[in-house]
């Protein structure tokens, strides 16, 4: 399944994730300029190298804006044009900004505790967009997303439920994260599923913590008489 729109509306421009997009969509286009020596001290200085020593806390930044491929980079911005958009405009640019980056250093930091002895860099937009992605679960729980979906060797597209989109990527990630806990080969490469996993559970729960632009125009013009 891969989701291609919502069918909630948006009642202004999504500047935000726009910016973001094309700033992770800028980032990845200069990594492709690079020879594969660069491409690897770059990666390396601005991933997350769990067993960096010592540790350079701004990657957990910079990280989620670095991506493997085309697939890689493609595939995370489409999620995050797809979520992203309804939950910039329901909490505000600002606070979407500062929730986006939040989610993201929490999802870096939960593939550090789960993941400490690795030596190659942990990089993507996904664990902050997991945080989007569980931000909507709780916000738009009712509202249905259009779907690509393959059925053996067709292709069709059909309106699915958010909740159940959501949920089934997240008990996929979770199911693929527990069975990765007995790996102890740090040397290979693969999905940082406990970044995605912290970032939705963290996005779940710090949306409650943004509250709609709305509820706080109205609790600002509630208090402005008598200020």
């Amino acid at each position: 399944m891969i989701p291609l729109r919502s069918t909630e509306r948006v009642s202004s421009p999504a500047l935000v994730t726009g910016s973001l997009i094309a700033i992770n969509l800028a980032v990845f286009l200069f990594e492709t300029q690079l020879s594969q020596p660069d491409l690897n001290q770059f990666l390396g200085d601005w991933g997350i190298v769990p067993d960096q020593r010592p540790f350079r806390v701004v990657t957990l930044l910079t990280s989620m804006f670095l991506h493997g491929g085309w697939l890689h980079v493609l595939g995370n911005m489409l999620y995050l044009w797809v979520f992203g958009r309804n939950l910039e405009d329901l909490i505000g640019r600002f606070r979407y900004l500062a929730f986006y980056l939040l989610c993201g250093v929490i999802a870096g930091a939960a593939q550090i505790i789960f993941n400490p002895f690795s030596n190659l860099p942990t990089i993507g937009a996904s664990g902050a967009i997991a945080g989007v992605m569980g931000a909507y679960l709780i916000r738009f729980p009712r509202s249905r997303i259009i779907s690509l979906i393959f059925i053996v060797f067709f292709v069709t597209t059909m309106e699915l439920p958010a909740a159940l989109l959501l949920l089934f990527w997240f008990a996929m990630q979770f199911l693929s994260g527990v069975g990765s806990l007995g790996a102890t080969d740090y040397n290979t490469g693969g999905t940082a599923y406990f970044a995605h996993i912290g970032g939705f559970l963290a996005g779940m729960l710090l949306i409650r913590f943004f509250p709609s632009r709305h509820r706080w125009r109205n609790w600002y013009e509630e208090r402005e008489p008598g200020s």
